[in-house]
């Protein structure tokens, strides 16, 4: 087996079969840390096949946006599992690797989702979906500036590059690397709905965020939407571990240690929920704003260090 099939085995298994096992390790390492037993990892999986088996939800009043929302949430994050690599030799699938275009993707599937919101027309699903458009401004701004210190490592904004010229230990030689990565981390914690940013174990009107828009929803289309918040981990997590940590330039090296870097930023994000507790939700845009400065900290550090 070449290591560009492997790579693409690597990508799609896990971006589609095994991403939900992600939030299960946190869930499950979080109670471990608190003291309590907690779900098994495995408990996604028996979330997505319990609702599988139940009927959906036919809301009074709404429109084609509402049904279709769920599918094309679904699909986008499909989208982005593909264009995300493993290693620097991944196959193209045919949506390439763009990281602007992963941008585009995360966009879209939220947009779907708070559009859903509206044309239902519930006030809690209505609130969850405000604070999330307004979180995702500062979101977006910050996923877009990181990667936008790697994009001027690699020369590329081709993602594929962006793993080849991070790898190794020479390009942390320069201090851009590591802010950007400080930068992702908290775009991370954001975009994977975990404290101090959203608490995803509460359904309550004052702190919901992510869940408020999933309220109306059950059976089939939930498991689209509870997929695609695991897909969000697995994207989030894998461009994090190949191009925001040092990893090695042979592509065997790099899926091999994958699966040990993603368990190991699982149990970072549970100590993170562990320690540290949900902020304001009116604080929460100025932590989100400390990584766009630390982006473009990073921008700065880059272009300064250059001859």
């Amino acid at each position: 087996m070449s290591p560009a099939t492997a790579a693409g085995a690597a990508q799609v298994v896990g971006g589609i079969a095994l991403a939900p096992l992600l939030p299960g390790l946190v869930q499950h390492w979080k109670a471990r840390l608190q003291g309590r037993r907690g779900p098994t990892p495995l408990q996604p999986y028996r979330e997505l096949r319990r609702l599988w088996g139940k009927s959906g939800v036919n809301v009074s009043g709404t429109s084609v946006v509402y049904r279709l929302a769920p599918a094309v949430a679904a699909a986008s994050l499909v989208a982005a599992v593909l264009l995300v690599p493993t290693t620097a030799l991944a196959p193209n699938w045919g949506v390439g690797h763009d990281v602007l275009a992963l941008a585009g993707l995360l966009a879209l599937a939220r947009f779907a989702v708070a559009a859903a919101s509206w044309d239902v027309g519930n006030g809690f699903a209505l609130i969850g979906a405000s604070r999330d458009l307004t979180m995702s401004v500062f979101v977006e701004i910050g996923l877009i500036l990181s990667v936008g210190a790697a994009a001027l490592i690699s020369g590329t904004t081709d993602m594929r590059s962006m793993v080849d010229a991070t790898a190794g230990t020479h390009v942390w030689s320069s201090p851009a690397l590591a802010l950007a990565a400080i930068a992702f981390a908290v775009v991370a914690v954001a975009e994977t709905g975990r404290q101090p940013i959203d608490n995803p174990d509460t359904h309550l009107e004052l702190t919901m965020l992510h869940e408020g828009p999933l309220l109306e929803y059950a059976g089939r289309d939930l498991v689209y939407l509870h997929w695609g918040s695991a897909a969000r981990h697995w994207i989030v997590m894998l461009a994090a571990a190949e191009i925001f940590l040092p990893h090695a330039h042979d592509s065997w090296w790099q899926l091999a240690c994958l699966p040990l870097v993603l368990v190991a930023l699982c149990g970072l994000l549970a100590l993170i929920e562990t320690l540290v507790v949900k902020t304001r939700i009116l604080l929460a845009p100025r932590l989100l704003s400390a990584s766009g400065v630390l982006a473009l900290l990073a921008i700065v550090a880059w272009l300064a260090g250059q001859p």
